[in-house]
């Protein structure tokens, strides 16, 4: 069962079908995209990504979470959009369930070519929203000259820069809450 307390509201599929506009186009285009998510990000790719997620939260508590998706699924496309799908993701991979309220996820999805970046209750008063589209900028920049995983490794580094300077503190002990490697669905 769901719930809700009074920090944390959790995004449930009717909550997501009343924002989005239902689009026949968008479904469409998802529905004859032919994932390709393997062939732009290799196993050494992945690991990289691993690394480098690793590396950026090294000295914080902050948690990013990857999540590289070839197209959302036709179930989904006709009443969801990226943003709706990200938060979707957001919430049922747990990365609002940090200790201290310190997730990220970077939604990556390569049909529509559109990154998103869904941040958790602790960073969200303490962030402006520009610097977290500055980084999506950065990354899909990237991706318009083919560079798929340099735009990732960017943003993650990036998003770690930024998460360094709200969680400044020292810590004693170095937890992961989430799993360093890239999410990769078709």
């Amino acid at each position: 069962m769901v719930t809700k307390t009074d920090t944390t509201q959790i995004i449930t599929q009717p909550k997501l079908d009343e924002r989005v506009q239902p689009s026949l186009k968008r479904w469409f285009k998802h529905f004859l995209y032919i994932s390709a998510t393997h062939r732009y990000f290799s196993k050494q790719d992945r690991l990289e990504i691993a690394q480098a997620v690793q590396q950026a939260e090294h000295g914080h508590v902050g948690e990013i979470q990857v999540v590289i998706e070839g197209h959302i699924p036709c179930s989904q496309a006709y009443h969801q959009d990226t943003r709706l799908r990200a938060q979707q993701l957001f919430a049922e991979l747990g990365v609002w369930d940090t200790e201290l309220n310190s997730g990220v996820l970077l939604y990556l999805n390569l049909c529509e070519r559109k990154v998103e970046i869904v941040i958790d209750r602790g960073l969200k008063n303490a962030t402006d929203t520009e610097t977290w589209q500055q980084i999506c900028q950065l990354i899909i920049e990237k991706l318009k000259q083919q560079q798929y995983q340099q735009g990732v490794l960017a943003g993650i580094q990036e998003i770690g820069h930024v998460l360094a300077m709200y969680y400044d503190q020292p810590i004693p002990e170095q937890t992961n809450e989430l799993p360093n490697e890239p999410i990769i669905l078709n």
